[in-house]
């Protein structure tokens, strides 16, 4: 399968790239639209001179949401875990 060739733009400035089919296209424009909306943010409301301080920032708070998540799905799927442990043990006990 032939790669679609996209530009993608950040920031004002234009990155050419290629993806393997439309999904991924939208899943790039969405990205880059989500970086934009939060570099306008940081730049409206906090006095940034320099644009790689505001992508520092933005790559921070993308990394940070993922690393959070990852750590609450980890404790969701180890308490879960923990309850079907004790779940087994009742029924085992049960049928015993």
């Amino acid at each position: 399968m032939e790669k679609l060739k996209i530009n993608i733009v950040i920031a004002g400035r234009t990155y050419p790239l290629s993806v393997n089919n439309t999904r991924e296209e939208e899943g790039m424009r969405k990205a880059a639209n989500s970086i934009n909306k939060l570099i306008s943010m940081y730049e409206q409301n906090y006095a940034v001179s320099d644009k790689q301080d505001v992508l520092a920032m933005c790559a921070l708070q993308f990394a940070s949401k993922l690393e959070i998540s990852a750590l609450q799905q980890n404790s969701t799927t180890k308490e879960a875990t923990k309850k079907i442990n004790e779940l087994t043990k009742l029924v085992n006990s049960h049928l015993e």
